[in-house]
Order: C-alpha cells, then sequence, then structure tokens
C-alpha cells in the first residue's frame, strides 16, 4: 500500500550543547522516544555528522545507519540548506550570512566552498541511500523583490542565468548519482515561489535534478496558494516539511511584517496544529500526486517551546499520513463484466 513515510523530525533547530540534545546518539534516543521514525541531518553540524566522512567512506554511512537503525530510525535526508544558501550571496548580505561558512572565504573561494559542502551532501546522499538533498538556493535578486527605483530590464535574467550556472555542477553530480536537490521556495533565495522556480527550471532546460520540498508554511506567509502549487508541481517535490503558520494582518503589519519580532509579525510560525495551514488537504494532495517520501517535522514557533512542539509533532503527522487505498468503496456492489454485458448496459445490440 503506497503512502508517504513518517513521522520524520529535522534536528537543526533542536541541536544544542546540553543533554539530549548535544549528539545523534542522544537526539536520536529523544526524538524516538517521542514517536519518530526519521531524522533529517543537518550536514552542517559536527554533532550529528561528519560530512567528510559520510562522503568519503560508505563504511561509516553504514555505521551511522546501524545507530539509528538500533535506535529505530532511519536518515530521511541530509540537509545542506545553509551551505546552498552561501553558494549564492549578494554582497549586501555577505557579513550576515557569514556565520554560515568559515570565516576569511571571499567572493570565489566561499563560492568554491559551499558547491564542494553541496557535492559532499550529494555523493554522502548516495553513500546512505537517500535520495533527496533539502536546499535553499542563493540568490542575487532578493533585494529587489519590490524594485524601487524599477528593475533593468533583463536584471532577473542575469541573476537566474548566474544561479544556475553555480548550482549546475551540483545538478550534474546529483543526477550521476541517483539523487535530487530539493530547493526549499523560501524568502531571501531568489527561488522562493512557483514562478522564480519555472524561471529556473528554463534557464536549466528542466534539469532532472532540480526538484523541492514543499514547505507550506512559507507559501501561506506569502500568500500564495499552497494546495494549487501541489497540482501544480507535484511530481519535482520531492521532501517535505510539515510546518504551520498563520497570516493575521492589521492595521499596523501585513506580508513585510514592519521589522518587528516574529512574535509581532502578522505572519508567524507556529507549531503543527496551531497555525492556519489545512493539512488534511496537503496531505491528501500529496497522496494523490503520487508523493512517498518523508514528511518531516520542521518546528519553527514563536510560542510554544521546542520540546512541546517536538512532543506534539509525532502524532499530528502520524494522524495525517494516509495509506492511499488500492480498492474503491463501491467495490462490493459491481459484478463480473465484458464487453457484451457492457454493450447491453448501454442499450446497444
Amino acid at each position: 500500500m503506497k503512502k508517504m513515510k513518517g513521522p520524520g523530525i529535522f534536528l537543526a533547530q533542536f541541536l544544542r550543547d546540553e543533554k539530549p540534545y548535544n549528539s545523534l546518539e542522544n537526539i536520536g534516543k529523544w526524538v524516538a522516544g517521542l514517536g519518530y521514525k526519521g531524522v533529517q541531518i543537518p550536514t552542517w553540524d559536527p554533532r550529528v555528522i561528519d560530512l567528510d566522512k559520510a562522503a568519503e567512506s560508505k563504511a561509516y554511512c553504514d555505521e551511522l545507519k546501524g545507530k539509528l537503525k538500533d535506535m529505530g530510525l532511519e536518515v530521511t535526508e541530509l540537509s545542506a540548506h545553509l551551505q546552498g544558501q552561501v553558494l549564492a550571496i549578494h554582497p549586501a548580505y555577505e557579513i550576515a550570512f557569514q556565520p554560515f561558512y568559515p570565516q576569511g572565504l571571499k567572493d570565489k573561494q566561499r563560492v568554491e566552498w559551499a558547491t564542494e559542502q553541496l557535492k559532499k551532501a550529494v555523493t554522502a546522499s548516495a553513500n546512505l541511500g537517500t535520495d533527496s538533498v533539502p536546499v535553499l538556493s542563493g540568490g542575487f535578486a532578493w533585494h529587489m523583490i519590490y524594485p524601487w527605483p524599477q528593475r533593468p530590464q533583463g536584471l532577473i535574467d542575469e541573476a537566474f542565468k548566474e544561479l544556475h550556472k553555480r548550482w549546475k555542477p551540483v545538478l550534474d553530480l546529483a543526477k550521476e548519482k541517483g539523487v535530487v536537490i530539493s530547493y526549499e521556495l523560501h524568502p531571501g533565495s531568489d527561488i522562493f515561489d512557483g514562478a522564480t522556480f519555472e524561471m529556473f527550471l528554463d534557464v536549466s532546460k528542466n534539469h532532472p535534478a532540480a526538484c523541492l520540498c514543499y514547505d507550506p508554511s512559507h507559501f501561506l506567509l506569502q500568500q500564495l496558494d499552497y494546495l494549487a502549487f501541489i497540482g501544480l508541481y507535484g511530481e519535482r517535490i520531492k521532501s517535505f516539511h510539515v510546518k504551520d503558520a498563520e497570516f493575521r494582518p492589521s492595521g499596523r503589519v501585513g506580508v513585510y511584517g514592519g521589522y518587528e519580532s516574529w512574535s509581532k509579525r502578522a505572519g508567524r510560525f507556529r507549531s503543527l496544529g496551531d497555525g492556519q495551514v489545512d493539512f488534511t488537504r496537503v496531505f491528501t494532495l500529496l497522496t494523490e500526486a503520487g508523493y512517498t517520501g518523508w514528511a518531516v517535522l520542521e518546528w519553527e514557533c514563536c510560542v510554544k517551546s521546542p520540546e512541546q512542539g517536538a512532543r506534539e509533532g509525532a502524532p499530528f503527522i502520524a494522524d495525517h499520513i494516509i495509506e492511499a487505498t488500492e480498492v474503491a468503496f463501491d467495490d462490493f456492489a459491481g459484478g463480473k463484466t465484458d464487453v457484451q454485458r457492457n454493450r447491453q448496459i448501454l442499450g446497444l445490440q
């Protein structure tokens, strides 16, 4: 019976230097105890993975999988969100993004570092037997999202040409390894909605490894139809972040948030079930689209603690996963038929 896998949990938001959040062994036991079946591992955090070893050694990957199996867990995906963002940075964001990459790297050095990191994530994924690498695209044109003065003609085309140029070696390696790159459509990156994903597909000539990590929370905050999105791009969705959000505009703030803290913005990320995302429809549409990957909690909430969000997340996801039916509900009322009987029913001789 076809169904998506889960519940899984993205570890990035939970890791910190205290037990049980300070190592793969400790946090693995914690999330397994909460009912999770898989973990999405952030490749930039040495507390949970040595990316160099994972890319170089199948034995290391087998050992990692063995540790998780003993806890009742699997690797859902290796996340390379931060390295993807670093691959394409406008100079205005260089200082802000510096914690994402080694100090002292400038321009080409930074791009080379990010490219190698992403390639290692692809190779490590192949060694682990996972087939999707969730990422952020990075970008050059985000500061032109609401342009004033107007954008010069050809500016966005140039941004996407350069974006594709930087991603092409990674996409080509992914194709070679039987892995896909799943872009999470995220504000702050040049690929942030359906239109910009189509721009990237156009410039990449519909590269087969250019896929999607579906996260409805980012779409709700943009006021994009996150359900219709699945119908448009379902065949490219290869990862799924289960994250909730709410949008409550006022006379003070709307989509742009007024530079307010998360708790005071109109658009806020929430724990599962506390926001406005219609997950019953999301899981239904993804199932109908043939998605059989992992449903992975990404916890971000400005109200609840991460511990409560994690506790509530596993049963929430488990309750929404659909076992796709292989029979019709009214099969009991049918009967054997053939062409002659069908013609008789139609009044044809």
